[in-house]
């Protein structure tokens, strides 16, 4: 269990946040940041000051894998 509480405002958290290559212009986009305890951060690049969802890494890479095989696709 990540020590940082989802919901947390993303401003508040001491993090270096990263977006994706593939994000637009029109800020269509979410960012990431590694946290001190090693949850992972995201956000709504639209609302930096707005809330953070923070997850374990294990949960972050069972999303990934899930990605990597399409079972998401449906969404897009």
């Amino acid at each position: 269990m990540p020590s940082v509480p989802n919901g947390i405002r993303a401003s508040a958290l001491d993090a270096r946040w990263i977006k994706s290559r593939h994000s637009n212009a029109e800020g269509n986009c979410v960012e990431v940041a590694a946290l001190a305890d090693g949850a992972v951060a995201l956000r709504n690049s639209r609302d930096p000051d707005g809330p953070a969802l923070v997850y374990t890494p294990a949960e972050v890479a069972a999303f990934l894998a899930g990605a990597r095989d399409g079972e998401f696709d449906h969404l897009v």
